[in-house]
């Protein structure tokens, strides 16, 4: 997904020489491209990622469209204080491009691991969060991040994710995607695990299950639409996501459904309240924490 946004940056740059490229000393054989043609809009600013947040806020200020790309807790979680007040409190146009959702960079520990962000990131006021899950998401959101002004966080895997939407989608921001349609239950993904929630959907399939598969890269604005109309069919609701069960997908539906006042079967899948202690990479990561094998839904007394 990181190579589709570079590709699709500089599409956007070679037509408008506002868009500027910030990177605190991340990006290696990824951004050199965007360096090379575009030298006077880009900058690295060394691992100094406060100091990026106010370059950045400065950048926008004068009329810049910026973009900061980097590993995701050190774009969101290390900055924070400057995200929150030099870009969201003044409405600053910088799009946060954060690499590495959920354990992605699994053997380098905790330091790397992307668990919190959703959470902390839709809580900032003025702030878009957006979760493509694959390529085609990714495209045409980065598309969307340049038309709309605005801090933005645009949340990013860089395990070489599939496309799993035919090249023609078009997706807005506070939109959902309906992948799969199907009468038994809702899956609902968010960011890298559109791919896995696929493969469960065929697997189930396969059991004569059939799953309506929903991709939920709009984080905040989210789809409250689509949630209300599961509701309104009563259709059983499992979302899915590679962040911690707190803050994430997950609980934004959870919300929506409580304040609805009525009653269906619900049940969020994500990362546990708990630091990942394993050393190993992404795919043991995983399965570690149960995020591979498509769960038990016995519960939902199909």
């Amino acid at each position: 997904m990181r190579t589709t946004f570079v590709k699709t940056l500089i599409e956007l740059a070679r037509k408008d020489d506002r868009i500027f490229l910030l990177t605190p000393d991340m990006g290696y054989s990824v951004l050199e491209s965007f360096r090379d043609e575009f030298p006077d809009r880009f900058l690295n600013t060394g691992i100094a990622e406060q100091n990026t947040i106010g370059v950045a806020a400065g950048l926008a200020l004068t009329g810049k469209i910026v973009y900061v790309y980097s590993i995701i807790p050190f774009v969101t979680m290390r900055c924070y204080e400057q995200v929150r007040l030099d870009l969201a409190y003044n409405n600053a146009n910088v799009k946060l491009i954060g690499i590495g959702a959920g354990l992605t960079y699994g053997s380098l520990g905790a330091s790397h691991h992307a668990i919190e962000d959703i959470a902390i990131m839709k809580a900032i006021p003025n702030m878009t969060v957006l979760c493509p899950g694959d390529p085609i998401e990714t495209k045409e959101l980065v598309h969307r991040s340049y038309e709309t002004y605005g801090p933005m966080y645009i949340r990013l895997g860089k395990n070489g994710e599939p496309k799993i939407h035919p090249d023609e989608t078009k997706i807005d921001i506070g939109k959902s995607i309906n992948v799969e349609n199907g009468k038994d239950f809702a899956l609902i993904t968010t960011s890298n695990t559109l791919e896995i929630g696929k493969k469960w959907v065929d697997e189930w399939r396969e059991e004569n299950i059939h799953v309506n598969l929903i991709s939920m890269p709009s984080i905040k604005p989210f789809d409250t639409e689509k949630i209300h109309e599961l509701i309104s069919k009563n259709l059983p609701i499992i979302t899915f996501e590679e962040h911690n069960i707190i803050g994430g997908l997950g609980s934004s539906v959870a919300e929506i459904i409580a304040e609805s006042g009525k009653s269906i079967t619900f049940k969020r899948i994500g990362l546990p309240d708990k630091f990942s202690h394993y050393v190993g990479q992404h795919e043991y990561q995983r399965k570690k924490f149960n995020l591979l094998e498509k769960p038990s839904i016995e519960f939902l007394d199909l």
